[in-house]
C-alpha cells in the first residue's frame, strides 16, 4: 500500500511524535508498504532553541526506506494556512496516488484536499494538548472537524474524551523496544540518584523537581540529578541549581538520553513515551502537573497506578523519601513490556483495515 504521512515535524528532529512516526514508519516499510512522509522545513529558531545543536533538520530524501518531502510553509503567522495548501498542492500527485493518508495532529493541512479526493481513506492520530494551555474553543474545533471528516482515529491517551469529546477509533500511550538481556544486568550495578527527561519548560515541572531536591537537601537528604533536554528554562534552572548548591549536571539535548535510562535510580518524566522507556527499565517514575488538562493527562493514562503523580515540589519530596515499591515497578514493567512497537504497528494496520498483512 502506498502511505502518506502529514507531521509538522519529523526526522532528524527529536520529539515524540517524530519518533513515533519514525519508528511506525520503519516497520512499516518492513512489511512491504511504502511510506512518504511530508513535513515542514522548519525555521532556525526553532532548531536552534528546541533541538540540538547537530545536523540540519532540512533533510530530504529517504531515511529507512521512508521518503521524506519537505514544505516551504514560512514563519508562524496567520497566512501560514494559506501557505500550507499553496505548499501541500504542490504534493497532490503524492496524495492522489496515495492509497492512504494518515494526519498526525495537522488534519488541517489535508481539509481542501478531503473534499477534492472524498473517496481517499484518510486518518488521524492525535498526539497530544497544546502546550501549556488549557484547550480553547478553536483547538477543540479543529480536533471535531479532524474526527468528522476522518475514516477513523488514534488518541495518544484517554484525555481526549473528556477534554475535546473526542470518540476515539483506539487509544494508545506510545511504544517502546524490550530491554535487551545485557542492559538489564547494567541495571544490577550501583545507580545514579535521578535522571530527568524532557524538554525545560514549564510543563514538564523542571522547576518543581529542583525544588523537591532542595527541600530534601534542607533535611540532610542530598540526591543528585542529571538533566537532559533544553528550553525556555534553561537558564533559570540553572541560576536556581547554584543559588540552593543542588548536585545538578545539565547535559542540554541527547538524542540517545534514553538509553542511559537504565543508570539511575528515579527518573523525573511527564510525558508519555519517556515514562514507557522508564517503565520497561523498572525505574521509579515520578511525573508532575502543572494545570488541570496535564493532571488529567497523567491520571486519566492507563499506567496512573505504576507512577508517583505529584502536583508540587512538596508532594515530589515527600514522596522520595519513601521505600521504593518493587510491586509498583515489576507492574509497571509487565504493562510496559505490551506496549511495544509492534503493538502500535497492528493498531494502525486495523485502523486502517489492512490487519497484520501488508
Amino acid at each position: 500500500m502506498k502511505i502518506v504521512f502529514l507531521a509538522r515535524r519529523f526526522y532528524p528532529e527529536i520529539g515524540g511524535v517524530e519518533k513515533h512516526c519514525l519508528e511506525l514508519g520503519k516497520r512499516l516499510v518492513k512489511k512491504g508498504h511504502e511510506l512518504t512522509v511530508i513535513t515542514e522545513t522548519p525555521e532556525a529558531s526553532h532548531s536552534d532553541d528546541k533541538q540540538p545543536k547537530r545536523g540540519s533538520a532540512t533533510f530530504v530524501g529517504e531515511v529507512e526506506g521512508i521518503r521524506i518531502k519537505r514544505l516551504s510553509q514560512g514563519s508562524d503567522s496567520w497566512f501560514k494556512k494559506f501557505r500550507i495548501w499553496r505548499e501541500m498542492w504542490k504534493q497532490k500527485d503524492t496524495l492522489k496516488k496515495a492509497d492512504i493518508i494518515h494526519c498526525h495532529d495537522v488534519f488541517f493541512w489535508y481539509l481542501p484536499f478531503r473534499f477534492i479526493y472524498f473517496r481517499k481513506p484518510v486518518y488521524v492520530t492525535f498526539h497530544g494538548y497544546e502546550g501549556n494551555t488549557i484547550p480553547n474553543k478553536k483547538a477543540i474545533i479543529m480536533h471535531k472537524i479532524g474526527e468528522r471528516f476522518s475514516w477513523g482515529n488514534i488518541c495518544v491517551g484517554d484525555f481526549f474524551k473528556k477534554w475535546y469529546g473526542t470518540k476515539p477509533t483506539i487509544v494508545i500511550y506510545g511504544a517502546v523496544d524490550k530491554v535487551p538481556v545485557k542492559r538489564n544486568l547494567l541495571i544490577k550495578r550501583p545507580l545514579k540518584d535521578v535522571m530527568f527527561l524532557g524538554r525545560l519548560e514549564e510543563e514538564t515541572g523542571i522547576m518543581q523537581y529542583l525544588e523537591a531536591l532542595a527541600i530534601l537537601k534542607k533535611k540532610k537528604i542530598n540526591l543528585s540529578i542529571d538533566v537532559y533536554g533544553d528550553g525556555a528554562l534553561n537558564t533559570e534552572s540553572i541560576n536556581y541549581s547554584k543559588l540552593n548548591d543542588l548536585n545538578v549536571e545539565f547535559n542540554g539535548f541527547v538524542s540517545n538520553a534514553s538509553d542511559l535510562i537504565y543508570k539511575y535510580e528515579y527518573v523525573f518524566c511527564s510525558r508519555y513515551l519517556g515514562i514507557l522507556e522508564a517503565l520497561i527499565f523498572k525505574k521509579t517514575v515520578f511525573a508532575v502537573y502543572n494545570n488541570s488538562i496535564k493532571k488529567d493527562y497523567l491520571q486519566m493514562s492507563a499506567f496512573k497506578d505504576f507512577i508517583f503523580i505529584e502536583k508540587n515540589a512538596e508532594e515530589i519530596a515527600k514522596d522520595l523519601q519513601k521505600p521504593i515499591s518493587k510491586s509498583k515497578i515489576n507492574s509497571g514493567y509487565e504493562w510496559a513490556k505490551k506496549q511495544t512497537w509492534e503493538k502500535m504497528v497492528n493498531d494502525y494496520l486495523n485502523l486502517w483495515g489492512l490487519h497484520k498483512n501488508p
